[in-house]
């Protein structure tokens, strides 16, 4: 009997040293990745060639000259092939590291660092209000040729009060699309998360657009990008609100603004995410916002004056300070999930 209990113990303490070996690396991996990849893009940002979200919007655009046809079923299908495509890649990716702790933690990073884009958006938002400057400092032609780097809205119809309000509504709407979005999909879905999102973001991005040719066409791509960035804008929103303070804001004067004014916006995620950082800033934003197709007529969010290049900075610094709470908060969510799921 004293043998038994003593192998018994033996193969108790066997069991217990195996669960660790197995699920430590793995609830590691994911939450390491993502934040080797955060950093990545906060050091080196967006590379200037060969970016592999370019490559694939080449590969869409192509397909759109292929498939177009003005109907909402041509868009599905469109979206549905690139959308599984991608997500395939990542499926694969996952399938050939998982078991390679350090291989996944890298994999992991470099799909990070490649959808993220949070530290190139607030560098176009600082160089942006250095353009808009009170002469002569300012530069308009060359703030103009910048917009198309951050929103959709046609430069030549703006001067320099409404790039002011372009570059702030962008550092708001892009924050959650390029920082939050990806690091929260990640922390829930993994690689096929982080491309997944990406895919759908920039298909939104390219025909997602109430215009004569995208109404239909586009409709799958946008109702797709509503629906994944739904949790992700609340979250971006919350983030803003708290962390307002680091930008001379009231987290209270943020979510007042979120809850007053972000149900008027006609997009269910830029309405929260503008609304609170209208608010965290102090500033107003929305009114007419012209686009390539046309103009549309924005709600007014937030209570105070019109941004100007020192709020488009705030607006910027802001951005980055969401990012990195967010990045913070997508490893906590992976390693937890993943020690549950381990």
């Amino acid at each position: 009997m004293p043998h038994q209990r003593s192998e018994g113990i033996r193969g108790a303490g066997r069991q217990r040293q195996a669960g660790p070996s197995v699920a430590c690396p793995s609830v590691r991996s994911r939450a390491v990745g993502l934040a080797l990849g955060a950093v990545t893009d906060a050091i080196f940002a967006d590379p200037a060639r060969w970016h592999p979200v370019a490559g694939f919007g080449s590969c869409a655009a192509a397909l759109e000259r292929r498939w177009y046809a003005d109907r909402r079923s041509a868009g599905v299908a469109y979206a549905a092939v690139l959308v599984a495509g991608v997500v395939g890649v990542g499926v694969a990716a996952e399938a050939t590291t998982r078991r390679r702790p350090v291989t996944h933690a890298l994999a992991t990073a470099v799909a990070t660092w490649a959808v993220l884009g949070g530290t190139s958006l607030a560098a176009h938002g600082k160089t942006l209000a250095a353009l808009l400057d009170v002469p002569p400092r300012s530069d308009l032609e060359a703030a103009r040729a910048l917009i198309p780097a951050l929103c959709g809205r046609d430069p030549e119809l703006l001067d320099a009060a409404g790039m002011a309000r372009a570059g702030t509504e962008s550092m708001a709407e892009n924050t959650s699309d390029a920082a939050v979005a990806p690091l929260l999909w990640g922390a829930v879905a993994g690689i096929p998360g982080l491309l997944g999102y990406r895919a759908i973001n920039t298909l939104d991005a390219m025909v997602g657009y109430r215009s004569p040719r995208y109404l239909r066409f586009g409709w799958a791509a946008a109702r797709a990008d509503d629906v994944v960035n739904l949790v992700p804008s609340r979250v971006t929103a919350l983030l803003s609100a708290g962390l307002a303070a680091a930008v001379g804001g009231s987290p209270r004067a943020a979510l007042a603004a979120w809850r007053r004014d972000a149900g008027a916006h006609p997009s269910p995620n830029a309405g929260p995410v503008e609304a609170a950082t209208a608010g965290a800033l102090g500033v107003g934003l929305g009114g007419p916002t012209a686009y390539a197709h046309g103009v549309e007529n924005r709600p007014r969010l937030g209570s105070g004056p019109p941004p100007t290049p020192t709020d488009l900075r705030r607006a910027a610094r802001l951005s980055r300070v969401v990012a990195a709470a967010a990045a913070v908060l997508a490893c906590a969510v992976a390693a937890c999930r993943e020690r549950l799921t381990g």
